[in-house]
């Protein structure tokens, strides 16, 4: 699943939504009709009546509305859910330093040539991506996604080498 939006909040009393989009293409992931599996699964699929533009505070969102979401109690409940496309609708990138969420999911974390965990989210956020590490017998650690600590992405080989700075992986 490619993550497109995540709900942020409801918008007025009919059940629109607020989303926060994850897609540099909103003209074609938003398209009514469109199919969304949603994260966690058990709030969809939803299907998607109509989006129109919203701007607040300088940020760029979507004000959806979702046949499945009649009212503002059913919005709210989606308050935090992410909406997702599924994998074989996706195109390749075509620079080779990006890459869909659903590629690192998975992914081996190594460090000095010894598996220190697995990634298992990606965290978006406003200055550079975060990976979520799960480790064993430890807590998740958040990497950044960033040249100076992950050089080396190899998803065909599944893993990623990680230069991380001190402390980074402590418990």
């Amino acid at each position: 699943m490619l993550i497109v939006g995540r709900v942020i909040r409801p918008h007025g009393v009919r059940g629109e939504v607020v989303v926060e989009l994850r897609t540099d293409d909103p003209a074609s992931r938003f398209v009514p009709g469109t199919v969304f599996v949603t994260d966690p699964p058990d709030h969809g699929p939803l299907t998607l009546e109509y989006a129109r533009q919203h701007t607040t505070a300088g940020k760029e969102r979507l004000l959806c509305a979702l046949e499945e979401v009649p009212g503002r109690d059913e919005a709210e409940d989606l308050r935090g859910v992410f909406l997702g496309v599924e994998v074989d609708e996706i195109e390749d990138l075509d620079d080779p330093d990006e890459f869909h969420d659903h590629q690192l999911v998975g992914l081996a974390v190594m460090v000095d040539g010894e598996k220190v965990g697995e990634i298992v989210r990606v965290v978006h956020g406003p200055a550079h991506d975060q990976l979520v590490v799960r480790r064993p017998g430890a807590s998740d650690a958040l990497v950044p996604f960033v040249t100076a600590i992950v050089p080396e992405v190899d998803v065909k080989g599944g893993k990623i080498i990680v230069t991380p700075p001190g402390g980074l992986f402590d418990l």
